[in-house]
């Protein structure tokens, strides 16, 4: 019997670990060909790792949520043949995307407070989540700060909270986790306490619902919510938002759309929704306004070379995810709606890789989906801004014709535009969401696809 050595396989350029979510299959289980031995999560998404060989499993060398690094080795499979044996890693280099970083006018000489240091975790003895050594890099701490701060975790492991607590203090400022009311479950009752109330108390496992008296309902959030939730609030706190409003004309649009989608979607075996159209416009109007697609750093703008389109989707589970269109304007609108639709429908079943919900420098996101007329969406960090697109509803509205106003049924809708007032001014904001609104409504009735 062989001994086949089960590698992390790669996720992607930008993802390198994982962590254990839970094992599909325990030591003594038979595997077959592409059986799902366990399943990872990276900072967005879940996944499956399947195995490249029949067998049976012998040792798992992660437990479940320890992390991983790409090429590890997860665990050990007995086949059958002489000599042990690995799966390899397939890694393809791809040259490194250069970015323009443009200064700000009268500051470009200020040093970039905000920096963050690379920091090496390998000589550390301690466990940290990704997310903890991502606050650490943006907050400038080193590993040896890092050791000497307290855990709350399971052995003394340091967790988010730990970290933003001692951040706040060492700021002199109030923590954000301090400022959540947090509901502690009162100490377990006596046996005849427990037998008088039982039926106005019922406490179940970590990860469900937990009824309490009075009706109210305690849930604990799962692992994508909570990433979730930092996510929105490190926005928040890092990007002052503001928002602009455009109302749009969008008849030919509707029109176009109406008149071809059954031939499309026999030819292309695709439905064309609009959010490829959307996208088109964005893409477009980005070109037009390209310092709409920057990050920042410090006191330096980081202006992107590429045009990499995120468009948020919902989950079944009600959590949100973005996976990216990347080089969007080099796209027509088949490979838009093939790209849209590919992309959706793997989010909803949870099969995106880890590395197509990574690069993106713009956001779109279809409240109208949902029946919503407008919304002022949270920027996707390090983004700079992100595009709301508002349900398509017909109005009266004015039309000027070369025999005066008239007023006519139109297919309207509203645009909304938050962005980063560090780095984008109302004009450049109001340009660039007017410059969107006025592609869709050039809309040519005639066009081919």
């Amino acid at each position: 019997m062989a001994q086949y050595e089960l590698l992390l396989p790669k996720m992607g350029e930008s993802v390198a670990e994982a962590t254990v979510i839970k094992w599909v299959k325990q030591p003594g289980d038979s595997i077959d060909l592409d059986d799902t031995v366990l399943e990872i999560a990276t900072d967005k998404v879940d996944s499956e790792v399947p195995s490249p060989v029949a067998g049976k499993l012998v040792k798992q060398l992660f437990a479940a949520d320890e992390v991983a690094q790409v090429g590890d080795v997860i665990a050990i499979i007995e086949t059958e043949g002489g000599e042990t044996s690995t799966t390899k890693a397939a890694v393809v280099e791809k040259p490194i995307a250069e970015e323009k970083i443009e200064t700000i006018p009268g500051i470009a000489q200020l040093p970039s407070e905000n920096k963050t240091v690379a920091t090496d975790f390998s000589s550390s003895d301690r466990f940290y989540s990704p997310l903890v050594k991502s606050i650490a890099a943006q907050e400038n701490i080193s590993l040896a700060e890092l050791d000497a701060i307290k855990g709350s975790g399971a052995d003394g492991r340091l967790n988010k909270d730990d970290l933003l607590d001692y951040i706040a203090n060492k700021n002199g400022v109030t923590s954000i986790a301090t400022k959540t009311v947090s509901i502690t479950p009162p100490a377990p009752p006596t046996n005849q306490m427990a037998e008088n109330k039982a039926s106005s108390a019922t406490v179940v496992n970590k990860t469900s619902t937990t009824s309490v008296s009075g009706g109210d309902e305690i849930i604990e959030m799962d692992r994508m919510r909570k990433l979730i939730a930092d996510h929105m609030v490190m926005s928040k706190t890092t990007s002052p938002h503001v928002t602009s409003f455009v109302e749009a004309d969008v008849t030919n649009m509707v029109l176009w759309r109406n008149k071809v989608k059954n031939s499309f979607e026999k030819r292309e075996n695709e439905k064309i929704t609009f959010t490829p159209i959307f996208v088109e416009a964005v893409a477009k109007a980005i070109k037009d306004f390209p310092m709409i697609n920057v990050s920042v750093n410090g006191t330096q703008i980081i202006k992107k070379r590429d045009i990499n389109i995120g468009m948020a989707a919902a989950l079944p589970s009600g959590n949100l995810i973005v996976p990216v269109i990347r080089n969007a304007d080099q796209l027509n609108l088949v490979g838009l709606t093939k790209a849209v639709n590919d992309l959706a429908a793997r989010a909803r079943n949870s099969k995106l890789k880890p590395d197509e919900t990574q690069g993106g420098t713009f956001t779109l996101t279809n409240v109208g989906s949902f029946g919503n007329v407008m919304g002022t969406p949270i920027i996707n960090q390090p983004q700079v801004a992100i595009l709301a697109v508002g349900a398509i509803k017909k109005k009266p509205a004015v039309l000027e014709t070369e025999h005066g106003d008239v007023i006519a049924i139109r297919h309207m809708m509203f645009l909304s535009l938050s962005y980063d007032h560090r780095v984008v001014d109302g004009s450049l904001g109001g340009m660039f969401v007017r410059r969107v609104a006025d592609y869709l409504e050039s809309w040519d009735l005639n066009r081919e696809i």
